[in-house]
């Protein structure tokens, strides 16, 4: 599964507190408590769920969204696969997105479609 065409530049903008990840980093390890999605502001994340890599992300794409969703330990694992600009997007953050930005949730909801389609189709 590769990224998606959905543009959450919007969240990346200048001026947003970002972290930082190098090559190899885990950003995030299946279990850790989840509290925050991000958005890939410049570099490239790998989700990982043991040795299988489910995706490989871009820039303006997003991962962990389901920290927003549910308050479940992380269920894959996130590795910088280049040094990365990350812009974490807690959940007052999000609820205020979704409150302004109309197609917000619509299109979080698409990305999450989406990847539970092709891991559907990985393990069928």
């Amino acid at each position: 599964m590769t990224g998606v065409d959905i543009d959450f530049s919007l969240l990346a903008r200048d001026g947003v507190a970002l972290r930082t990840a190098k090559a190899g980093e885990a950003i995030f390890r299946e279990g850790d408590d989840a509290h925050e999605m991000f958005v890939i502001k410049h570099g490239h994340v790998a989700i990982r769920l043991g040795n299988r890599t489910l995706a490989e992300l871009g820039e303006r794409a997003i991962f962990g969204e389901m920290a927003l969703i549910d308050s479940a330990p992380r269920s894959a694992s996130a590795i910088a696969l280049t040094d990365c600009e990350l812009v974490p997007v807690t959940e007052k953050q999000f609820l205020f997105l979704v409150s302004q930005t109309p197609y917000f949730a619509l299109n979080v909801m698409r990305v999450l479609a989406r990847r539970l389609d092709a891991t559907n189709r990985s393990f069928g």
